[in-house]
């Protein structure tokens, strides 16, 4: 078994050439600025780490961690969770929706591993010697089905796997498409996986960096610039349901409620690309700060906030299916990656150069 730990700019899974990036190819969303490496990590503290699982032809899953420095059960951080549909196991969400905040990273991966996972969470917890006096603590566990390209029921994730993740979480740029979590998943007909984009957002005038990361797995028939993109040779492989789990990180002091209203705009950004929210779909998710116990924004200043959360999901689907490579998995199943040139000439736009 091929076991690949990836720090955040560590290089994606062999296959197709040429797998670039929205913004490389020319797509553009929204009018508000990128980051330095239009990923989550642009958000100050915020980290990410990757490791991938492989055993051609039957596993091709995987585990990505979102770290926010310094976070554990002595320093939580405000939060909030929006499920669009609850078909999933989101390990630690009650608690979450409760208190509103978080203490611990937020770790993604497969769905029968999502249980090993939050246990993996518990020993990473323990073996920090200044929670010696914690007798309690909720992981943080999203998780989505890899099982049309992956061998699922054999739950290859371990817990050593989930602690290399979060030992490899870095700054910087952020590998995407067949990596960590995203290795063995499949979205609107295409290959897909993990995808992350970020906006410079201003608000009561002051400057703040969101950022989005996406596990990309959900149903529904691809939409590029309101134009749709029909499956083609992948047919009906998880059209109508499946499940997407985005993270949003900002540094803009917002509590719990207002991180909740942030968490729907990113659950709302999936119907732009086509999302078909089917019975089967697990849907969920969950926005953090990283300022702890600041004064937070008036309401009516949320807006720029909104909309850079919109753009930023968006953005990060597209990645997730870009970056992406095509997959022969389990039982011979093979998922086609999206022919990035041959869309941008559906859609009426030339690639960059």
């Amino acid at each position: 078994m091929t076991e690949l730990p990836h720090h955040a700019g560590g290089a994606d899974a062999a296959g197709d050439d040429d797998r670039r990036r929205a913004g490389d190819l020319g797509l553009r969303i929204g009018h508000r600025p990128s980051g330095a490496h239009n990923a989550i990590t642009d958000v100050p503290g915020v980290l990410v780490g990757h490791t991938t699982v492989r055993e051609a032809p039957d596993v091709h899953t995987g585990v990505t961690a979102v770290v926010p420095a310094g976070i554990g059960p002595h320093a939580p951080l405000p939060a909030g969770l929006f499920t669009g549909n609850g078909r999933g196991k989101f390990v630690g969400a009650t608690q979450v929706a409760e208190l509103g905040e978080i203490e611990s990273p937020i770790v993604l991966t497969s769905t029968l591993s999502a249980f090993r996972a939050a246990d993996a969470l518990v020993s990473w917890m323990l073996a920090d010697p200044a929670n010696d006096d914690v007798l309690s603590f909720n992981p943080v566990v999203g998780e989505c089905n890899d099982g049309a390209l992956s061998d699922i029921r054999r739950r290859p994730v371990t817990e050593a796997h989930v602690l290399a993740a979060l030992a490899s979480a870095a700054p910087g740029p952020v590998a995407e498409g067949c990596v960590g979590a995203g290795t063995g998943m499949v979205s609107l007909g295409y290959k897909a996986g993990i995808g992350t984009s970020s906006r410079q957002v201003e608000a009561a005038g002051a400057a703040f960096a969101l950022g989005v990361l996406v596990l990309a797995n959900f149903g529904g028939t691809l939409r590029i610039a309101g134009t749709e993109v029909p499956g083609g040779a992948n047919g009906g492989v998880l059209r109508d349901h499946g499940s997407c789990v985005v993270v949003v990180a900002t540094d803009a002091p917002l509590d719990a409620r207002q991180l909740t209203r942030v968490a729907r705009r990113a659950v709302f950004a999936m119907a732009r690309v086509g999302s078909a929210f089917g019975h089967e779909s697990g849907d969920y998710a969950l926005a953090f700060s990283t300022r702890r116990a600041a004064p937070v924004l008036a309401d009516p200043e949320l807006s720029p906030l909104f909309e850079a959360t919109l753009d930023a999901t968006e953005e990060a689907v597209l990645n997730s299916l870009l970056a992406a490579r095509t997959t022969r998995g389990r039982d011979g199943t093979l998922v086609q990656a999206l022919p990035a040139r041959e869309v941008l000439a559906l859609i009426g736009q030339h690639p960059a150069r």
